[in-house]
């Protein structure tokens, strides 16, 4: 849900930021799955469409790669930390640069019923402008 939400913002932006690719990529995955029927319905019902996306792994290449990296929970920054040799430069919670006392985490929904991916959904449609402000602090702008 982050990839496509935050694909949607970024399209809507000026300059360079509109050009940045996004590709979400999960620490405990295996390569190919359909993203859940309750992330395409809860994505559908904003007007994005994430019906095509398949999961893929994280991998080194794809943190040498990236702009940027952000997990939903420290236990995923905690992970790739671990992992990542080297670690990420810029390796943050996509939730990160939203203001106290917002929680800073965003709970896996896999599984839970529509209302927990709706719950989702909200957290980081929250934290998207926030995230933009900060992309624009790493992309120069025209």
């Amino acid at each position: 849900m982050a990839e496509g939400l935050l694909k949607h913002a970024l399209a809507g932006q000026p300059g360079p930021l509109a050009s940045l690719q996004v590709l979400s990529a999960g620490v405990a995955t295996r390569v190919g799955e359909p993203v859940s029927e309750n992330s395409v319905i809860a994505l559908k019902k904003v007007g994005i469409d994430i019906s095509g996306q398949r999961s893929r792994p994280i991998t080194q290449e794809l943190l040498d790669n990236a702009l940027v990296v952000f997990g939903m929970t420290e236990s995923h920054r905690a992970l790739i930390q671990y992992r990542a040799a080297p670690v990420p430069k810029h390796l943050y919670l996509f939730r990160e640069f939203l203001p106290p006392p917002a929680e800073k985490e965003i709970g896996d929904p896999y599984g839970g019923p529509l209302k927990v991916y709706e719950a989702c959904r909200d957290e980081l449609v929250e934290a998207i402008p926030s995230v933009l402000d900060f992309l624009k602090t790493l992309v120069p702008q025209k």
